[in-house]
């Protein structure tokens, strides 16, 4: 599968699972797809301000949506 459904897949399961969850959770939605290949669609949409990676007091990683990712200004 090419790198654009994959992300496609995993936003899709994103907007299934809300705002905020853990990012096991969207591994488990996405059964056609790799660990790695939601890793990186996930490192790829927290690079393009889509979503933001955090970690919880137990240690897991957590995906929270953005709702409007940051637009730098250009000159």
């Amino acid at each position: 599968m090419a790198m654009e459904g994959i992300i496609q897949t995993v936003l899709v399961a994103r907007r299934a699972l809300g705002k905020d969850c853990p990012l096991e959770d969207t591994v488990a939605l996405c059964t056609d797809l790799t660990w790695n290949q939601v890793f990186l669609a996930i490192d790829y949409l927290s690079r393009t301000g889509h979503v933001r990676v955090t970690r919880d007091f137990v240690g897991s990683y957590r995906v929270h949506v953005v709702e409007s990712p940051v637009v730098p200004a250009l000159g």
